[in-house]
């Protein structure tokens, strides 16, 4: 028993009091289980050095000192990030509230129905919006998905030139030219009249529309002269613009883009903000990202699930669309929910109010002696200055207003849903004008009516579905929230055993700072001065992750972990051209690799060759010397995830790194599995030199149902000058940087949600950072030992221990009992449990992560859960229960199925719902669906909310059929 670990009460484990049943033979303490499992040749032999734990209470008081360093000026910047106001409902109900916050992405649609349902009013408001056929459920950044469009229109016509509009954002440029850096595309910046498609050989052309100083244009016959050639044309756009603009799909564009973040999210001084992103129905099947479909279950009854599920990176590797895994569901759902409670009209009322407050502002300026660069505009004003900038700018600094400064000598004003009559005495003050915003607005006459006295203003309709036009009180949208809130399971119901994605606890204290105005209300390219507690906090966090790792430098700029990847491997791409190796661009990936990793690799431009796994489950040492040996000249690094995700401490990794190098590789550490390191080894240490972190599962950020998430980076020295950097704001990079490029729009990514991160790691402490890996590999194998009398354990270390994760062998059962994987984790809906990682990184078994945050009560609940579902298999297996209708083929078990009057199933309705004592009537969470069907939703693709006759009554069919 382990009784030596009783008296620890961390912050993040919970009550871990108690004992553990014998993890190994004879049993043993904490201190020895760690010895048997991590090879000692890589345990790190000293104590971190880190600060000393502070509490709950203290940290949220340092924290508050932190951000009272940020000074919160009004800014009309614009280019893609704006003020808005959150209504305090969904702040409170659905950012602030757990159980939208520790959901896992919902791959097990029939506990996920809620956020499904939520993400496909996301998708349908955005098709709406934009006049698009089809859209995805988000993705990063506007960056990113331009990006992201880039690379679609590449892969439709294997055309290798792409046509960039210069009056793109610049941070959406650049992004999009670092990208075609490692993917052999050709970047040409022109304006729309310059570019020529005649050649036939560009695949694709992007455009702002309004474009980033404001101008609205007709680009119909750029889309016409690029569509002529075979030209996709993509435009990034504003949705609440749209709002009463005309969509681009009513111009033929094939994908529309942008940012969702003014839909009622805050700046975050960059994010996190879901991005949006829709295209032309002949174009789904490439459309990177996740995209929510309409299904049935087995009762025929209309359902929600990930459509298209084949298209996921881990399964198509190499081959996938994209290598994006975390979207921003948690921030998706916030637009959504703000397009549900404003709806149509009230969307049309807050675009008007923008426009409106816009076209006074230009008057007043005009009055005062400024010029104007554009005559039509939504909310973005370019100026030429009657006066000197430097007078404008002073005035802006005594009212603490932040305006956009170009490099030629003009300003920029963007305005906003929070703008205020005296937020326009204020602007028109500072240029000067002596008349206030309501005289100003007196003297118009009715000409100056702007979009809506053009052909540009919006006819068609949009958001005319019922989810839309029915809960535009608070009452009814906190109804509507909590409704689909209880549909889905999270953290506040029962542990998430998902080998790979760490579901541990995310604790109040830590999430309360985000919603802080001080850290919420901050522009991403304020002056530096005015962020001066976010430059301390990232300080503090990179020291502290430089001394968990033993990297020498961190890059936040990556947004998901998924990014990170593709950074890292964009910083070795980078050294090693500027030692005049650029044609290694071998990419060697064992199958024990993370998921995401090849699809990476292919983006970043190198040539993926898969290295086998031995029966253990670790790299197959002669096979990987035989590579090695095989691509010497050309190979630029390996990717290698550790502990691996076959749940093993590989004996040979120093040796591993050594080989990389001897052979001028880089080695890049996949650090999707920290939970197991922090503390006990650094991947810094025994000879990684780039891996990124994924702050949303070993350092706390909440997974949001799916995003947001965070993949910054960690280098060795070597690799630190090739970090990335921004066109807009200025990073402190070293003296002799050559970037990599820029790979986000924000400077440093989703900076709102690294204070949960700072938090985590202070409350902790050193001591307390070490107890958790202890923790989570002990939970693992406490696990792993009650359950393998039950299941085969696929792969153990080389002492017979398993790291913090498992993988438990389901295969044996099709044969014996025709019963697989899904069939489990299906069963242990009934149970209360999501399922485990169901078929990856082995087809046909589930991998199972406990993390240090579940006590022992709860590890014993789901061992027991698993060990009456192989009972359930043995009836199978024995004939005392049928082979197609028992309690695992017709999981789960919904209420309706239960209370229904008639029951003709082989087995009792308490042994569907009430397996075992634990799952109690008036505790039970219920699956509120039966199991889908995959292959109608894959066949009968529908991916925004039914049409409005769905909703029709009776009598508005007669009567139109009487008409």
């Amino acid at each position: 028993t382990l009784k030596q670990f009783a008296a620890w009460g961390g912050r993040q484990g919970g009550d871990v009091s108690g004992e553990r049943e014998e993890w190994g033979a004879g049993g043993g303490s904490l201190d020895e289980l760690i010895d048997q499992t991590i090879p000692a040749s890589i345990r790190l032999q000293r104590p971190m050095k880190m600060d000393d734990p502070i509490c709950e209470n203290e940290i949220l008081d340092t924290l508050h000192n932190i951000a009272s360093k940020n000074k919160i000026w009004r800014s009309y910047i614009g280019m893609g990030y704006y003020n808005c106001s959150v209504p305090p409902a969904i702040m409170r109900n659905l950012l602030e509230n757990a159980g939208w916050v520790t959901q896992y992405t919902p791959y097990q649609p029939e506990v996920s129905q809620g956020r499904l349902e939520s993400l496909l009013n996301y998708q349908t408001m955005v098709c709406d919006i934009t006049g698009m056929d089809v859209a995805n459920a988000s993705l990063l950044d506007e960056g990113t998905a331009a990006a992201e469009a880039m690379q679609l229109c590449h892969r439709h016509s294997k055309r290798r030139k792409f046509c960039v509009d210069v009056r793109c954002h610049p941070q959406t440029i650049a992004v999009v030219q670092t990208r075609a850096n490692y993917t052999g595309v050709i970047i040409e910046l022109k304006l729309p009249h310059e570019m020529d498609f005649h050649g036939k050989d560009v695949s694709g052309v992007l455009f702002q529309y309004p474009d980033t100083e404001g101008k609205i244009e007709d680009f119909t016959e750029l889309v016409e002269r690029a569509h002529q050639s075979g030209t996709l044309v993509c435009c990034a756009t504003d949705l609440l613009a749209l709002c009463i603009l005309r969509p681009p799909g009513e111009f033929g564009v094939d994908v529309a883009l942008g940012s969702s973040q003014r839909f009622g999210v805050p700046l975050c001084y960059g994010g996190p903000h879901a991005a949006f992103f829709s295209v032309k129905e002949n174009l789904v099947r490439m459309m990177p990202g996740r995209m929510v479909g309409v299904t049935r279950d087995a009762n025929g009854k209309e359902v929600y699930r990930l459509a298209l599920q084949t298209r996921e990176q881990h399964i198509r590797r190499d081959k996938a669309t994209s290598n994006i895994c975390t979207a921003q569901a948690l921030l998706a759902n916030m637009a959504a929910m703000f397009g549900v409670y404003h709806g149509s009209n009230g969307l049309k009322h807050l675009a008007r109010r923008v426009h409106n407050a816009t076209l006074i502002l230009a008057e007043g300026l005009k009055r005062a002696g400024h010029k104007l660069h554009h005559e039509l505009f939504f909310d973005t004003l370019k100026i030429t200055c009657g006066c000197a900038v430097k007078e404008v700018l002073d005035k802006a600094a005594q009212r603490q207003i932040n305006l956009r400064i170009y490099g030629d000598g003009t300003l920029g004003v963007s305005l906003d849903e929070t703008v205020t009559e005296k937020d326009l005495d204020d602007l028109l003050w500072i240029f000067g004008c002596e008349s206030s915003a309501e005289l100003v607005a007196e003297g118009m006459g009715e000409e100056t009516r702007g979009i809506m006295g053009t052909a540009f203003k919006r006819t068609s309709k949009f958001l005319m579905h019922q989810v839309f036009n029915s809960y535009h009180s608070e009452t009814n949208i906190v109804r509507y929230m909590k409704r689909l809130e209880n549909k889905d399971i999270s953290l506040v119901h029962s542990m998430i055993p998902l080998g790979s994605c760490t579901m541990k606890l995310n604790s109040s204290s830590e999430l309360i700072p985000i919603t802080w105005k001080e850290f919420a209300n901050i522009h991403p390219f304020v002056p530096l001065d005015q962020a001066q507690g976010y430059q301390k906090l990232f300080r503090e966090l990179e020291r502290d992750l430089c001394e968990i790792t033993g990297y020498d430098k961190i890059s936040f700029q990556p947004n998901s972990g998924a990014q990170g990847e593709y950074t890292g491997l964009a910083a070795i791409k980078a050294y090693l051209s500027a030692k005049g190796e650029r044609h290694r661009s071998v990419c060697l990936i064992p199958k024990s690799a993370h998921g995401t990793n090849p699809a990476s690799a292919q983006m970043a431009g190198m040539k993926i060759q898969p290295v086998e796994v031995d029966k253990n489950g670790s790299i197959d040492i002669a096979h990987l010397k035989a590579m090695v040996d095989k691509h010497k000249e050309n190979l630029a690094a390996i990717m290698i995830t550790y502990p691996s995700t076959n749940g093993v401490f590989e004996e040979a990794i120093s040796d591993v790194c050594d080989l990389i190098h001897k052979h001028g590789g880089q080695v890049y550490l996949d650090g999707a599995n920290m939970n197991a390191q922090v503390g006990l080894c650094r991947p810094g240490d025994y000879g990684s030199d780039v891996s990124h972190l994924n702050l949303h599962k070993t350092f706390c950020i909440p997974h949001g149902g799916g995003g947001p998430g965070m993949g910054p980076i960690g280098v060795k020295k070597h690799l630190a000058p090739y970090l990335p950097s921004h066109p807009v704001i200025e990073l402190h990079l070293d003296r002799d940087a050559c970037p990599l490029g820029t790979v986000s729009a924000a400077p440093w990514g989703s900076s709102a949600i690294l204070p949960i991160s700072w938090a985590y790691i202070k409350m902790m402490g050193g001591k307390g950072l070490k107890h958790a890996s202890e923790i989570a590999i002990l939970n693992a194998n406490y696990m792993a030992k009650r359950l393998e009398k039950h299941y085969k354990v696929l792969f153990r270390g080389a002492r017979g221990y398993v790291a913090h994760e498992f993988i438990l062998d389901t295969r044996p059962f099709k044969k014996t009992a025709n019963i697989e994987a899904v069939d489990v984790a299906k069963r242990l809906q009934d149970y209360g449990f999501h399922a485990p990682t169901m078929s990856w990184p082995v087809a046909g078994t589930l991998m199972i992560e406990p993390t240090e945050s579940e006590d022992k009560a709860e590890l014993d609940r789901f061992c027991d859960a698993m060990i009456s579902i192989r009972q359930e298999i043995a009836e199978i297996e024995e004939g005392r229960m049928d082979s197609r209708i028992n309690p695992l083929k017709m999981s789960p078990h919904t209420l309706t199925c239960i209370v229904s009057s008639s029951w003709d199933r082989p087995y009792s309705r308490e042994v569907a719902a009430f397996p075992l004592p634990f799952v109690k009537p008036d505790s039970k969470f219920w699956p509120t669906i039966a199991r889908i069907d995959d292959i109608y939703g894959d066949q009968h693709l529908v991916c925004t909310c039914p049409p409005m006759e769905v909703y029709e009554s009776p009598f508005s069919e007669q009567k139109r059929a009487s008409s």
